[in-house]
């Protein structure tokens, strides 16, 4: 029988043996994955025979493995991978291989080039596809070859860039600003001239040569570059890739997956640790936590010690468990820790927060009881008071009785969703809160994890923002800040934590994490699906940007007049706030409010919003124009038109 369950393996075993029987379960479970798979092929357009572990989006859902879901348009075969759209131009079930071309490329015009960014980096362990494909006699001799290769477009101000490696597109592409230049293989920080930027990278079969001309490369672009999809044969168990390998044996053509050397070399390091090292080592590991909470727990008091004047009230861990009635109700769990109901001596409910994965400076604890501590606001949860007791830190809000936001916009079965009227109402008061913690305060509070989880309702479904461990302050006068880091949740980030030329940071980083809030709310989805019935719903502000483009209204299923309106204003706020150069957006969270609060007729159509700075179109300053935001536009009069 095959299974890889640990709870079948006797605890009284040895760490070694324990290990090396779950090695041996793993290779059975992958034996067991090897079965064929009896589901009729699948054609579309010119790519026949769609078999495991490919299958098209419309086949039953036991057919193929839906990490490698295929799209049919208009006749064409369609991947979509890293929210690039891409042609199938062949699949090669004896090499284990997919050819694909970015949806950009035309035939026949040398101009065209790759709209989607795709780079090496792009493919980590944990991904369905690889840029490289294992073939060998055995485990032992196999190795690894590079299926495509990186290439990467560069804009110079001048033409003479002295770089032997950078190869012109001349007189294909005609930089608006600027020389055009491609650079094959990967690029080195020291190689790209200062006089360089960065615009684009792609990938290209394997055969294009460093002295290859742009079409050459172009022809490569055109052909596609290949992936292979051994990767299916780990089964997605991410244990299995860390102790095995597959590859192709070069006599069979056939897939074989073995224990690799570094595994036996780890199993027996690990049996030699577990007789001598382990005693050592978890002397060492207590000696350094020991010296690491130290630190911690000074850095704290410190603070709490500096900032006595604090409204929230400091209880004792012993309170906090008498409160809990040792923690029986617990309301949820995160990347911090646990949350657990309470109840005040008083009476009243509260929600512990235990940060039980705290930062190890215990920065985290501070920002919420810097921020929060000082602020009361009705759309801005309540900081009642904290623990900080040695490694015991908790923080102590009112209770929340309907939770946080995500179960009631995108509710569970049984759950009933919020009505338009109750949607715009949660909004309207969300954006109250951030409004009030930009301006509202001795010091502007920045949030920077603005999401449904973070946004809780009370009885009467009044919403609160809450979790200000990523908060960071700043003056009111202050426009802009210094990240050394990204911070928040991937699908809330603003664009320019990551892209530092498209703009500073300061509030409109907040303004975009709510615009992509306020989406979801209206729309009751999320933004991104990959899953979407049609691929021109995967990312959810494109479609309804080109609903509104091309004059058609939104379906709402039993919806009113007045809630159409209600939902079409809000998703306009949404694109508004979510335009990728901070610039584009409301330059501030009153002038969302405002907004929300008055007229749709006010509003005028944004530009349509972008995943990535390399989709923005380029503008031409004689003909093009588009409508963006500036500090003296009015909300009240129609909108100006400003060339970006």
């Amino acid at each position: 029988m095959c299974g890889t369950d640990e709870g079948m393996i006797p605890t009284s075993l040895p760490i070694p043996a324990r290990f090396i029987v779950l090695l041996v379960l793993g290779l059975c479970y992958v034996a067991c994955q090897a079965k064929d798979h009896h589901c009729e092929p699948s054609s579309c357009g010119d790519i026949h025979n769609i078999s495991h572990p490919f299958r098209l989006n419309h086949d039953p859902d036991k057919c193929g493995d839906l990490r490698y879901n295929l799209f049919c348009e208009y006749n064409l075969t369609v991947l979509h991978l890293y929210s690039g759209k891409y042609y199938v131009r062949a699949i090669n079930y004896e090499n284990y291989t997919i050819r694909v071309v970015d949806a950009n490329v035309r035939e026949g015009n040398c101009s065209s080039f790759p709209r989607y960014s795709l780079a090496s980096f792009n493919f980590s362990n944990g991904d369905p596809y690889s840029m490289f494909l294992r073939r060998g006699n055995t485990i032992w001799d196999s190795e690894s070859f590079e299926l495509s290769k990186p290439i990467i477009f560069i804009t110079c101000e001048t033409r003479q860039v002295n770089a032997p490696l950078y190869v012109d597109t001349a007189p294909c592409i005609d930089a608006a600003s600027g020389h055009s230049f491609v650079n094959i293989g990967s690029l080195n920080a020291s190689d790209l001239r200062d006089s360089c930027r960065i615009e684009l990278m792609a990938l290209t079969p394997s055969w294009i040569g460093t002295n290859s001309s742009y079409i050459d490369i172009h022809s490569g672009l055109l052909y596609g570059f290949e992936l292979s999809w051994l990767r299916s044969y780990y089964g997605g168990r991410k244990w299995y890739r860390l102790t095995s390998a597959c590859y192709v044996d070069n006599d069979t053509n056939k897939v074989k997956c073995g224990v690799t050397m570094s595994i036996i070399i780890v199993i027996l390091l690990i049996a030699t640790k577990s007789i001598l090292g382990i005693p050592c080592v978890i002397l060492f590991l207590i000696y350094k936590l020991r010296r690491r909470h130290l630190s911690m727990y000074g850095v704290i008091e410190e603070f709490l010690q500096s900032h006595n004047n604090l409204i929230p009230i400091r209880y004792s861990y012993s309170n906090i468990k008498k409160m809990t009635k040792g923690f029986k109700d617990k309301l949820g769990e995160g990347g911090y820790g646990s949350v657990y109901k309470g109840k005040l001596r008083s009476g009243h409910l509260v929600a512990i927060k235990m940060l039980e994965k705290s930062k190890a400076n215990g920065q985290d604890f501070i920002n919420e009881v810097s921020t929060i501590g000082r602020i009361h606001h009705v759309n801005v949860v309540q900081l009642i008071g904290y623990c900080a007791e040695g490694s015991k830190r908790a923080l102590i809000y009112e209770f929340m009785s309907n939770g946080s936001l995500d179960k009631h916009i995108f509710p569970k079965e049984g759950l009933v969703s919020l009505r338009c009227k109750e949607a715009f109402e949660i909004s309207l008061g969300v954006a109250r809160g951030i409004d009030y913690l930009h301006q509202g305060c001795e010091m502007k509070i920045l949030h920077f994890d603005i999401k449904p989880h973070n946004i809780l309702l009370d009885e009467n479904f009044v919403p609160k923002v809450s979790d200000f461990g990523l908060a960071r302050l700043c003056p009111l006068d202050d426009n802009s800040l210094t990240m050394t880091a990204a911070r928040g949740t991937i699908g809330y980030i603003a664009p320019e934590l990551f892209y530092k030329n498209i703009g500073g940071v300061s509030n409109k980083a907040d303004i975009y994490s709510f615009g992509m809030l306020l989406m979801e709310i209206a729309g009751k989805r999320k933004n991104l699906n990959a899953f979407a019935e049609n691929s021109s719903q995967i990312y959810f502000p494109s479609w309804v940007y080109d609903q509104f483009n091309e004059g058609k209204d939104m379906e709402i299923q039993d919806a009113t007049d007045e809630e159409m309106k209600i939902t079409k204003k809000m998703l306009l706020v949404a694109l508004w706030c979510i335009q990728m150069k901070p610039n584009d957006r409301p330059n501030s969270m009153n002038q969302v409010v405002e907004m929300l609060e008055g007229e749709i007729e006010c509003i005028p159509v944004p530009p349509k919003p972008f995943l990535y700075p390399q989709e923005t179109p380029v503008v031409d300053n004689e003909d093009s124009s588009e409508t963006t935001f500036s500090s003296s536009m009015p909300l009240n009069e129609e909108a100006e038109e400003s060339v970006s």
